[in-house]
Parts: structure tokens; C-alpha cells; sequence
């Protein structure tokens, strides 16, 4: 489907994160070559220290977050643009009360995940 809403997408809790939630907006099977997906967390949410091997690029579209990116971390809002490496640690916390909403989108190859502990 070439146009869709995000309404019409449904939103699954994403078990690694806390009071997070993705929708796959562009799937694998709709584009050959990249994935699109929307993650909010609400308010209190996170995603803890880990690495992909593809890398991500992502729009914030709402909230505040701290980002881990290796050793450094930022703090992003609305309009931030970030590029995330493969294999980079990273994380994110949420800052303030409302959602921290962003689109990441993804390379269409295999992407292993690993929580660093």
C-alpha cells in the first residue's frame, strides 16, 4: 500500500524497552531496500544499552530523550536527526512528560540485536 495512516498500523510493545511501543509502517515485504518503523515511548519509557548490526536512521518527531550513542550521549527533541552505526552501543531515556515518538528507518537485511549488559 503506497499511502497509509498511522492509525491504521497496530502498535506492539516492544519487550526489551519499558513502556515502549513500535509500528512497522514500511515493512520488509512492501520496500525493497529499507524498513520504516514509529517507536513511542511514553513518559518514564527507555530502551536499555544495546547494539543492531544495521544501522538506523532516525526523526524525532515528539518529546525529549537522553541517547547513548557509544560514549557520549545527547539530548534530542522534535527536528533532531540521528545517525546510529552498526554495532554502536546506544540507548535511550525519556525526558519530561510527554512521549518520546520518532521514525527509524532500517536497512532490509537480517539485524541481530544484543542488550549489553
Amino acid at each position: 500500500m503506497p499511502v497509509k495512516k498511522f492509525s491504521d498500523v497496530e502498535a506492539t510493545e516492544i519487550k526489551a524497552g519499558k513502556d515502549t511501543t513500535i509500528q512497522v509502517l514500511i515493512s520488509p515485504e512492501e520496500a525493497p531496500n529499507f524498513a520504516m518503523r514509529r517507536i513511542i515511548m511514553q513518559p518514564g519509557g527507555s530502551m536499555p544499552m544495546h547494539t543492531n548490526t544495521v544501522e538506523h536512521e532516525q526523526l524525532v518527531l515528539g518529546g525529549r530523550a537522553r541517547v547513548g550513542l557509544g560514549d557520549e550521549i545527547y539530548e534530542v527533541e522534535k527536528n533532531d536527526v540521528l545517525f546510529i552505526p552498526a554495532g554502536l552501543q546506544h540507548f535511550y531515556e525519556t525526558v519530561g512528560d510527554e512521549p518520546f515518538e520518532f521514525l527509524c528507518s532500517v536497512p532490509n537485511t537480517p539485524d541481530k540485536v544484543e542488550i549489553v549488559e
